[in-house]
C-alpha cells in the first residue's frame, strides 16, 4: 500500500472504528515515542479511555512488547520521526492495521543540554531534526489521511497534538537547542491550525512541566539531572539530588508532571470543539501564561 492507496482505504473505513468504551472510544491514535517513559504513559491512559493506539518508536522491539502489554487495540510500529520516509511508512502501516487515523500525538523528542561554547553543531542538528523537523513530517503525512477522511465524513473532527514543553513557552539556559525547537513547534502548531481547520483538523500543543520519574530526567548516565549537573545549569549544585530539589522548588504544587496530567489535557483537546492553535501549559504553576 502506498500513501494514495492508504487515503482511499481510510476514506472507505472512516465510519468503521474499533468497539470500546471510554472518553476516546473508537478513536484510532498514534503516539510517537510511545514505547517508554512519558509517551507510553500517555498511550496507556488513552488506551484505558477506549482508543486504539499505535505505539510508534525507534525501538521496534520495545514498541511491540509495550503494545502487547496494553492489549488487542494496540500495536507497535518502528519509526524515526526525523526521517520523512519512515514517518510516511508509519502512517501507511497504521491505516493498513486499523483503517484510519483520528488522533496523532507527536510526542517523540530528544534533548542535548549545553552552552554555546560546549554544544556541538552535530548535537544541535540532531535535536532540531527530531523535535522540529519531526513534527513537520508527522503533521504533513497524518494530515493527508485526515483530509481524505474529512472528504468522506465532513461531520467528523480529527486532532494533531504536539507534546511540546514548558521550554516552548520560556527560554531555557544552557538548553537552547531543545527550547528553540519547542518554540518553533508552537509556531508550527499555530500555522498548521490555520491551514487545516477547513478540513476539521484541530492542531494544538500541550506544554508539560518536568516528568522527573522518566528516563529523560532520571537516567543515571544520560538523564537531564546528570546533564544539568555537568553543564553547571544549577548554581551551587554538587550532586544530582541538588539539581532535582532545585527543580521541584520551582512548582507551587511541588511535584513533577505525570503522564496522567498530560493525558487529561489531551482528552480536553480532543473533546472540545472550539479551540485550535493553542499551547496548553501543564506545569503545576511553574510557567504561567502572560
Amino acid at each position: 500500500m502506498n500513501l494514495t492507496e492508504a487515503k482511499a482505504y481510510a476514506m472507505k473505513n472512516v465510519n468503521n472504528r474499533p468497539e470500546a468504551t471510554g472518553r476516546l472510544r473508537g478513536k484510532i491514535s498514534i503516539v510517537t515515542g510511545g514505547a517508554q517513559g512519558f509517551g507510553f504513559g500517555i498511550a496507556q491512559e488513552m488506551y484505558r479511555e477506549g482508543a486504539a493506539v499505535v505505539l510508534a518508536d525507534i525501538n521496534e522491539e520495545l514498541a511491540k512488547s509495550a503494545a502487547e502489554s496494553l492489549g488487542e487495540r494496540a500495536v507497535g510500529i518502528k519509526v524515526d520521526v526525523g526521517n520523512p520516509e519512515s514517518v510516511e511508512n508509519l502512517i501507511i502501516e497504521t491505516v493498513e492495521h486499523f483503517g484510519g487515523i483520528d488522533i496523532f500525538v507527536a510526542n517523540a523528542g530528544v534533548l542535548r543540554a549545553g552552552s554555546l561554547e560546549d554544544l556541538t553543531p552535530e548535537h544541535f542538528e540532531f535535536v532540531t531534526r527530531v523535535n522540529y523537523h519531526g513534527f513537520f513530517y508527522c503533521a504533513k503525512y497524518a494530515s493527508e489521511i485526515m483530509k481524505a477522511q474529512y472528504q468522506a465524513a465532513p461531520d467528523k473532527w480529527f486532532d494533531i497534538i504536539q507534546i511540546n514543553s514548558k521550554s516552548g513557552l520560556t527560554g531555557s539556559k544552557n538548553n537552547f537547542a531543545y527550547a528553540g525547537g519547542k518554540f518553533g513547534g508552537i509556531g508550527l502548531t499555530q500555522s498548521f491550525a490555520l491551514e487545516l481547520v477547513d478540513y476539521h483538523i484541530k492542531v494544538n500543543a500541550i506544554c508539560p512541566g518536568n516528568f522527573y520519574d522518566g528516563p529523560l530526567w532520571s537516567d543515571p548516565e544520560k538523564g537531564l539531572f546528570v546533564q544539568y549537573l555537568n553543564a553547571g545549569k544549577v548554581p551551587g549544585a554538587k550532586i544530582v539530588e541538588d539539581v532535582k530539589n532545585f527543580y521541584l522548588s520551582k512548582s507551587p504544587i511541588h511535584r513533577g508532571c505525570t503522564p496522567l496530567d498530560v493525558a487529561r489535557a489531551l482528552f480536553y483537546c480532543v473533546e472540545q470543539s472550539y479551540e485550535t492553535g493553542q499551547a496548553l501549559p501543564v506545569t503545576g504553576g511553574q510557567t504561567m501564561l502572560k
